[in-house]
């Protein structure tokens, strides 16, 4: 197959696609008919992240594919409702359909990188179809699974985040109820004293109380939010003392000695498996070089006796 042919397949495969996405777009729905009398924007025809410029003509063209790609992954992947989870624990300000368009972009980008590399396979070197296909089919899929690993390691950091603050916050607020504060005295100065990823679910927490929800299931929805297990404890503690009315100040130092001990627990759990990981290159590297080295002189004065 010459280069010819295989570049006018690909202008073949991709002028289908864009008169196919086209035609779909053409399509008018009851929302679109009735948006513009209630002055309204349809945000879902076009679910890209805020703060990307994107020229008229291509948003036109590529505005159907996303759409479609972007119902397609949520057929095949995860619901709307856990991937909302998923970015709550993260901290990210993206809606579900952001971060889906963003799916479909590294898709996009990776499809493309993948053609160009199957064109000149395909020109150069003869390669079969079907392997080709093969190649960029895995090129998407894997281009939408490293955003998804993306997000479960901001989701990984930010855990860890917020149990390394967690003893912090929890012994600020045991000095602050045991000074003569209310819990939600304590929470709001600590909120105003500390920074950091936890001082941010509580100040979400403390908006949610000043619009009317109580204090404990506020605290419960923190828990929720964060999927932390050491935040879970600490606001399970501390909703079961504001509703029992237990002394709250002791159930915060216990809390905090538990997750000083649990992080220390974490770290011991670090260092066995970074010491495992280092046995890896001292078995295969340095020890085959180190017998080598012991070896080597005495092989070379055999030879030379001989």
């Amino acid at each position: 197959m010459t280069a010819q042919l295989a570049f006018s397949l690909a202008a073949l495969v991709v002028g289908g696609a864009l008169v196919t996405s086209w035609t779909i777009a053409r399509r008018v729905s009851l929302v679109d008919r009735v948006a513009p009398g209630l002055r309204s924007r349809d945000v879902a025809s076009w679910n890209v992240p805020t703060g990307q410029h994107w020229t008229p003509a291509v948003e036109r063209i590529l505005a159907p594919v996303v759409r479609d790609a972007t119902r397609v992954i949520e057929r095949w992947g995860a619901t709307a409702v856990d991937v909302r989870g998923r970015l709550d624990r993260a901290g990210s300000a993206l809606s579900v359909e952001q971060y889906r368009a963003q799916q479909v972009i590294a898709g996009l980008v990776a499809l493309g990188v993948a053609l160009t590399v199957s064109i000149g396979l395909v020109a150069w070197r003869g390669s079969h179809p079907v392997v080709v296909l093969v190649m960029v089919l895995a090129a998407v899929v894997a281009g939408i699974a490293v955003r998804d690993a993306a997000l479960s390691a901001a989701i990984r950091r930010r855990q860890a985040a917020l149990a390394a603050q967690l003893p912090t916050v929890a012994e600020l607020l045991a000095l602050s109820v045991a000074a003569g504060e209310g819990a939600r005295g304590a929470l709001e100065r600590v909120a105003r004293t500390v920074s950091g990823a936890l001082a941010d679910e509580m100040r979400r927490t403390l908006a949610e109380v000043r619009a009317g929800e109580p204090l404990a299931r506020a605290l419960q929805r923190l828990a929720d939010r964060t999927g932390t297990p050491a935040v879970r404890r600490f606001a399970d503690g501390v909703a079961t003392a504001i509703e029992l009315g237990t002394p709250l100040a002791e159930i915060l130092r216990a809390q905090a000695r538990d997750a000083r001990e649990s992080g220390r627990q974490e770290l011991m759990e670090q260092g066995g498996r970074r010491e495992i990981a280092m046995l890896v290159p001292v078995v295969f590297l340095i020890l085959p070089i180190t017998i080598v080295f012991a070896l080597y002189p005495g092989l070379v004065a055999i030879d030379l006796t001989t």
